[in-house]
């Protein structure tokens, strides 16, 4: 090996050694960085999984204060609870409490409920369904804001209908046509709805 490729190579050997002394500090943080964040994200799947576990039991032990009839005690148990089980669980709730007759009940227990994104148009239909029994046509509009589903709609119209307002609950349930299928059985409801409020049925559309 000739002496300038040795020179070249303790040169280069230096320019490593330099370098290393460096950046020996951000180095180092950086490894103590990565492996925060690995036992970061491990601690966050426990945590997570954990939190999991605890919202299904709370889920189960409602479901069996449920089956004993206690509805005050299951109502209890999800009280400050958010998540997908708790509103499946509260939705539990509210349905024991209507068939109980406890219809102002049903209405706290389901606007206390923290519903995720994919839930909340269910649970702003079963308010509305309630509100609209219970004869506040005005609240049952109000939580139906923003939702054009077929569901929603036929809701909006008995809104409508109750507030004498027939032009515009005639509109709704075309609404409500329009996304209902032809075999579907809530079909013929909303047809006889919209007949009610003197609107004319449209001939259903024929799949090609």
């Amino acid at each position: 090996m000739a002496i300038d490729d040795l020179l070249d190579e303790h040169e280069q050997g230096e320019r490593v050694r330099s370098w290393l002394r460096n950046n020996a500090l951000g180095i180092l943080g950086g490894l103590a960085l990565g492996i925060a964040a690995i036992y970061g994200w491990q601690w966050w799947g426990k945590h997570q999984a954990q939190q999991q576990y605890q919202a299904h039991s709370t889920y189960a032990a409602a479901v069996k204060q449920l089956e004993d009839g206690a509805t005050d005690k299951a109502g209890a148990l999800l009280a400050g609870q958010e998540g997908t089980y708790a509103t499946l669980a509260a939705l539990r709730v509210a349905k024991a409490q209507v068939e109980a007759g406890k219809i102002e009940e049903a209405i706290a227990t389901l606007r206390g409920i923290q519903a995720e994104p994919a839930l909340a148009p269910v649970v702003h239909q079963r308010l509305a369904q309630l509100y609209n029994a219970s004869g506040k046509p005005d609240e049952a509009l109000k939580v139906l804001e923003g939702d054009t589903g077929s569901a929603a709609q036929e809701l909006r119209g008995d809104a409508l209908f109750a507030s004498g307002k027939r032009d515009e609950a005639r509109d709704a349930y075309a609404q409500a046509l329009t996304g209902t299928d032809v075999a579907s059985p809530s079909r013929r409801r909303v047809e006889l709805k919209l007949q009610e409020a003197g609107g004319q049925v449209p001939e259903p559309v024929e799949a090609i």
